[in-house]
């Protein structure tokens, strides 16, 4: 059981992160950092280094769980951290390389990015993802840039996203609906749903930093709809397809409409 309160176990927590070698700053995360967290949810915090950072630094802090090396989670912009479990509270620590950031932050302004595979995320994720937790993350220790949404990148995110999506559904119609292959089709529709979503928020200007929710935010939900009617005929799933083809077709149009009169 916790022994301190919210405020104090924060406090504490992050005056020991703040005063490991070579980190300049701490921030607070997901549900946290939003105020949309439930009492069982957990703490994700990050810790900005620049220069070499050193896990055996963080295990010496000698907290239960485990720690990664720099570059354990698939050596991309998520470059690794710890599950962590700090006064009866599930913690998760997030390695961020200042370096790293700052590149990706002048990328963004030039709409530029990539989309790299990381564990947790059906469409993989932008490498501006942590351009967006600046943005929304509440700094604990130390100071961070607090990035605007880059217009350029709002230009060129929702054509490679949605340049993706319909790639994914035209494979899905000519390639497994034809022969019946209805898991195949459903996680093209799963994929293609979420690539949309990505291609809206974009084009809206709204920061995205995980999965969650990302379809209904981006008003995407009747693909549940889609894919709960999913049969093995090749017929029906190519219709379903269709259907799919249509709902992110017009959630991307009504998302440029608005970006436009804005």
């Amino acid at each position: 059981m916790p022994s301190l309160t919210d405020p104090a176990f924060l406090d504490t927590t992050a005056d020991r992160l703040a005063a490991l070698p070579t980190v300049r700053a701490v921030a607070l995360g997901g549900s946290r950092a939003q105020g949309t967290h439930g009492p069982g949810s957990d703490w994700d915090l990050a810790v900005y280094y620049r220069g070499p950072f050193d896990p055996a630094d963080l295990r010496a802090l000698g907290w239960e769980g485990e720690v990664s090396e720099v570059g354990g989670w698939g050596g991309g912009v998520f470059n690794g951290g710890g599950w962590l479990t700090i006064d009866g509270r599930r913690v998760d620590v997030h390695y961020r390389d200042l370096e790293v950031v700052e590149h990706e932050l002048a990328q963004a302004e030039q709409g530029r990015f990539r989309i790299e595979p990381l564990m947790f995320h059906l469409a993989g994720i932008p490498t501006y993802l942590i351009v967006a937790e600046l943005a929304i993350n509440e700094v604990l220790r130390g100071e961070l840039p607090r990035p605007a949404y880059p217009e350029a990148l709002r230009r060129t995110a929702p054509e490679r996203w949605y340049g993706m999506a319909t790639a994914t559904l035209a494979y899905a119609k000519a390639g497994h609906a034809p022969k019946g292959a209805l898991t195949q089709v459903a996680g093209a529709i799963a994929l293609a749903a979420t690539q949309t979503a990505h291609a809206v928020l974009a084009a809206r200007g709204e920061w995205v930093t995980n999965d969650k929710g990302l379809v209904e935010r981006a008003g995407l939900r009747e693909v549940d709809g889609i894919v709960g009617k999913l049969a093995p005929d090749p017929d029906a799933l190519a219709q379903s397809v269709a259907e799919a083809e249509a709902l992110c077709g017009r959630a991307v149009k009504a998302a440029r409409r608005g970006a436009v009169t804005e």
